[in-house]
């Protein structure tokens, strides 16, 4: 858990991503969450720092959620909680936090309101249990809720089901300043511009540059981007880092090149 300095405002908060479950390690499943969940937090002002893809294997699940609440402020995990056998990703957490899995009454009142008369099977029933003393989280969309225990958010895999629980998880998270960003394009390799960029960095040490190679159209080159807190701070390390590359000769374009 990060503070930048004694300033409120400034204040950094941090979150990391557990994705659970086989499909995802197997490859049979592509993980369709994580830069969703990434881009909604930077708005609420908290940042990503960590992604961990853990099997469905409980005490892998226990230890990874251990040490990544220990040292973050949200964590969140996403999968496993379904009404099969294999969904373990509640009974890990409630393991994590050495508490009893209890059925929530509003959670079965929620699916029993949602299933037909006589369908809210034993199966079913899975979807309603949570570490004791959790808070639910409320999913609009299938009914099943995710749930809030400490700083950890456990979320569903169904990508749809995922996001609409991520806003019901909203009045729990506290969030600081968001992450702005500027884009600069040139058409040269990163090799050209590594000793100019390097020197704008150490002029910014507060501003994190990137530089990601691409090709377009247009031809080989190089997307440079520039990522702060502070906005007056961001636009002027992205004014020195256009003047600089004036100097080196190389034309600087706004944002992404089109492919």
């Amino acid at each position: 858990m990060t503070t930048a300095n004694n300033d409120p405002d400034a204040r950094i908060y941090t979150a990391a991503l557990a994705i659970i479950g086989n499909e995802i390690l197997s490859g049979r499943t592509q993980d369709a969450n994580l830069a969703h969940l990434a881009k909604t937090l930077n708005t609420w002002g908290v940042e990503m720092r960590e992604v961990r893809v853990v099997p469905d294997i409980e005490g892998e699940i226990v230890d990874a959620v251990n040490a990544l609440r220990a040292r973050y402020d949200y964590v969140f995990t996403t999968g496993g909680i379904g009404p099969t056998h294999d969904d373990i990703t509640a009974d890990s957490i409630a393991k994590a936090f050495a508490l009893p899995l209890i059925e929530h009454p509003a959670a079965i009142a929620l699916l029993a309101a949602h299933y037909p008369p006589g369908e809210l099977t034993p199966v079913r029933r899975r979807m309603a249990r949570v570490p004791d003393g959790a808070d639910l989280i409320e999913n609009p969309i299938s009914k099943a809720p995710g749930f809030r225990i400490g700083n950890v958010f456990v979320l569903a895999g169904v990508p749809a089901i995922m996001r609409a629980q991520l806003e019901g998880a909203r009045g729990f998270i506290a969030g600081g300043r968001s992450v702005q960003s500027r884009t600069v394009s040139v058409l040269v390799g990163e090799s050209r511009i590594a000793e100019l960029l390097e020197d704008v960095q150490k002029h910014y040490p507060d501003t994190d540059i990137g530089s990601y190679p691409f090709f377009r159209k247009a031809g080989f080159g190089t997307a440079l981007v520039l990522r702060g807190r502070d906005l007056p701070r961001l636009e002027e390390a992205t004014e020195s880092l256009r003047q600089a590359l004036r100097g080196a000769g190389i034309e600087a374009h706004e944002g992404e090149i089109p492919a």
